[in-house]
């Protein structure tokens, strides 16, 4: 999901390696171990969970973990939680990294200390202040001040222990200063509306008798306002706390008012005193991208240019097959241009270009296709994204199977346990590899049609390029199918989204063992009636019929659809189903369905906005008759349930082209205030997926992306501009500096790197005008800044930079 911002949308994104962690302390036992797993957190909102690894303290979780940042967030933040034996979680520490400082660590291998977890550092949201000071007359005609303080609001406090009944603590602090107030208690919000004022006497007269002071006049340049939010609890332990702020009264402009939005901070030496190494570390990689996407007309140029890659001659001289010449790595040139083509329907020719190129320039059929060039990275690529129903189809069941029954395979004697035998477990390997290339190679009639068109060319390239040799049209598609699309999976489940988390060591080297088997039969003539239906063009019907497959399941809230007349339509925790033939819900795991609604019936599947029941994270299922409100756990799952079930429905023919944003309460939509629960649609539905490649792409972000590539390495683009100049003057031997190049043509290639980088500059120029004005307007304390711990000196200056400038 996207930000909108002055024109243009931002998106987020984080991906993430959990590794491992080493040096846990010890469990206070004599069995000293510990069960520990891993969360992944914004701010303190949970969005993944690894697996539990049993009785280690360097426990290993190798966990892959992407999402798109649907919102703002302050940190990201990983904690490691021990479950004892009563299955009850304690953390142990935390990392917590700033946004701000997130490119520090971009895609490098990174051990973090664990630090404390206590009540006081878990903080997260912010308040709005307004302050105000004022001369105020006495009966007795002494000028004295007073500082109105005005506690507005808070958004987004933290929930303790499901609840968050907040109040704010104000207190000036000072020389012989103690005096605090509270405002009232707001129950069950973490959004509250105080609007309370607060008045403090700031310089006093010496005949105030209330209490001897000794000085006069207080110098209000060394007084500041401290304002705590608590959480109004009912247990014993007492109140818990939010968050504070300290605002020195030097804030004050020279009206004397101060008018800001604060991040809330942790508390001073709050929580016990532990030392760092004692908690351990945390190995992480951490990839975290913003893409800051303008209106679809600034990308005109570079999109055209890209778009025509597959018609130019020699294609080696094509925009796309450049930036696979400039990247470090073929794979980052590989994501965006694939995803580019497929949204633009263009792959099938892009991927036949490179390919039938790269045929030509092997002189070994051996050793086709077995490099990790650029058309083995699309075609990888591609496989990824449009076979990812069909492999969840054809090896999810199995995959889960294995996993399940945790039978032994292993047939090196070396490494075989005393308690099992050889021959029994060379049977157990044999029968789940008989069944798995069963699945597969019956598993043709299901290949994606857009796979099917580049194995059709991938072949009659390889037959034309080799025609002494026969095989070499099987090998050329079973080095993809085969090589790096099903043996890889079958190795990495969770990498392929079969799994949710890695493997346990025992099924791993199962898995592994399976995987090298696949890879050795996949050449063999017993798949060849497989190859050749997977390497025909796309000629039948990709909805044969399928045996019900589970896409997703898991725990979620919903509101009672009202089939009842006069029923209640209350919210109730379920366990949510969904396979390719239906949605259902039920009481709980394994029981039977309360509720079945079949794919064909989804016309629409939307966010709900959050105004409808004071709920986050909701979205709806809309179908012919009403639709099914349900609350997700966080904000990345409802993500991932909204994509899953729009691609599973996104075929079906009756689809709504709008929909209504909020409920239907009260006898009206709460949208457009229409009063007729029939009465159609007011917003327009999230775009569409397209039919055959169940895939949402947004082509204008891919352009950014593949500009952001360019522009990163612009320097190799100079250099390969001289390596054209080089080849066309120059007949000898080539010079090292240009080898690593591929130029056929130098005055095509040449003329295509002239246009790229004027499209790329142009861009960046529009990136530095959006720069400059973004932070002219950025104005430090309004709503969508807070001031924060290191950003009240800018704010200052700020402030003194703008009464300077109206002067």
């Amino acid at each position: 999901m996207a930000v909108e911002e002055e024109g243009l949308r931002v998106f987020q994104s984080v991906k993430i390696k959990i590794g491992e962690a080493k040096n846990i302390p010890p469990y206070p036992g004599p069995n000293r171990m510990r069960d520990c797993y891993c969360t992944v957190n914004l701010d303190q909102e949970e969005v993944f969970r690894t697996k539990i690894i049993e009785k280690s303290l360097c426990p290993f979780y190798g966990e892959d973990f992407y999402c798109e940042i649907p919102r703002s967030f302050r940190h990201l933040s990983f904690y490691i939680f021990d479950r004892d034996v009563f299955r009850r979680d304690s953390s142990i520490g935390k990392v917590a990294v700033k946004k701000e400082d997130l490119q520090k660590y971009h895609g490098k291998d990174t051990w973090f200390q664990l630090q404390p977890v206590s009540a006081d550092s878990e903080v997260q949201g912010k308040v709005h202040l307004e302050l105000r000071l004022s001369e105020v007359i006495t009966d007795s005609g002494v000028i004295n001040h007073k500082l109105a303080t005005r506690v507005l609001e808070c958004q987004g406090l933290p929930i303790v222990n499901g609840q968050c009944d907040p109040y704010a603590a104000v207190s000036l602090l000072g020389p012989s200063r103690s005096e605090a107030k509270k405002t009232k208690v707001k129950r069950k919000t973490n959004n509250p509306q105080f609007e309370e004022v607060f008045y403090f006497e700031v310089t006093r007269p010496l005949s105030y008798t209330k209490r001897q002071f000794d000085v006069e006049e207080e110098d209000v340049d060394k007084l500041a306002l401290r304002v705590d939010l608590w959480n109004a609890s009912n247990l014993k332990f007492g109140d818990e706390f939010l968050g504070g702020v300290r605002v020195p009264l030097r804030a004050l402009d020279q009206a004397g008012v101060h008018d800001a939005w604060y991040f809330l901070q942790p508390r001073e030496n709050g929580g016990k005193s532990v030392k760092v190494e004692e908690l351990g570390s945390l190995r992480l990689n951490i990839v975290y991208t913003e893409d800051h996407v303008f209106p679809s007309e600034h990308y005109t140029p570079l999109r055209d240019l890209l778009l025509q890659s597959a018609n130019v001659e020699p294609v080696s001289a094509s925009t796309a097959h450049t930036l696979g010449e400039v990247c470090r790595e073929k794979q980052e040139a590989a994501i965006p241009l694939v995803r580019l083509f497929l949204h633009y329907g263009k792959i099938v020719p892009f991927i036949s270009a490179i390919a039938h190129a790269e045929v030509n320039r092997t002189q070994d059929p051996n050793t086709i296709f077995r490099g990790n060039s650029l058309t083995s990275k699309c075609i990888d690529e591609t496989m990824k994204l449009a076979g990812m129903h069909y492999l969840r189809v054809t090896l999810k069941p199995i995959i889960d199977e294995i996993c399940a029954e945790n039978k032994s395979c292993e047939i090196d004697p070396v490494k075989l346990k005393e308690s099992e035998n050889l021959d029994t477990n060379r049977e157990n390997l044999r029968q789940y590899v008989d069944r798995i290339f069963n699945v597969i190679t019956t598993s043709g009639v299901r290949c994606p049609t857009v796979m099917c068109d580049i194995f059709f060319s991938l072949r009659e390239s390889a037959a034309t390029r080799f025609q002494v040799d026969q095989d070499v049209r099987y090998t050329a598609v079973s080095s993809f199918i085969f090589l790096r699309f099903f043996a890889p999976s079958i190795l990495s489940p969770n990498l392929f989204q079969l799994r949710p988390h890695h493997p346990d060591p025992a099924t791993s080297r199962t898995l592994t063992l399976i995987s090298k088997t696949i890879q050795t039969l996949g050449s063999l003539a017993k798949s060849k009636s497989f190859l050749d239906l997977i390497s025909t063009s796309g000629k039948w019907d990709q909805k044969s019929i399928e045996t019900p497959i589970m896409l997703k399941e898991g725990f979620m809230i919903k509101r009672a659809q009202g089939r009842n007349r006069f029923g209640m339509k209350n919210f109730k925790k379920r366990w949510f189903r969904l396979t390719n033939h239906e949605f259902t819900y039920h009481k709980t795991k394994g029981e039977g369905a309360l509720c079945s609604i079949p794919i064909d019936n989804i016309l629409a599947v939307e966010r709900l906005e959050e105004e409808s029941f004071k709920m986050k994270n909701m979205f709806q299922v809309i179908q012919p008759e009403r639709a099914l409100y349900i609350q997700a756990n966080n904000c990345v799952e409802a993500r991932d349930w909204i994509d899953i079930l729009t691609k599973v429905s996104q075929c079906n023919r009756k689809r709504l082209s709008t929909y209504h944003p909020s409920a239907y309460l009260n006898g009206h939509w709460l949208c457009c205030k229409f009063s007729a629960d029939t009465a159609p649609g007011c917003t327009p539905c999230t775009g569409g997926l397209p039919a055959n490649i169940q895939l949402d792409v947004d082509g204008d972000r891919e352009t950014e992306r593949i500009y952001s590539l360019f522009s990163t390495y612009m320097t190799k683009l100079i250099k390969m501009q001289e390596a054209c100049g080089s080849k066309s003057v120059y007949d000898g031997p080539e010079q090292e500096e240009y080898s690593t190049f591929v130029i056929d043509d130098p005055q095509e290639t040449y003329k295509t790197l002239k246009l790229i980088v004027s499209a790329v500059q142009t861009l960046e120029q529009q990136h530095t005008k959006y720069k400059r004005d973004k932070f002219k307007k950025t104005k430090i304390g309004s709503q969508e800044h807070p001031i924060g711990d290191k950003s009240f000196q800018c704010y200052i200056r700020q402030q003194s930079e703008s009464s300077t400038y109206s002067i």
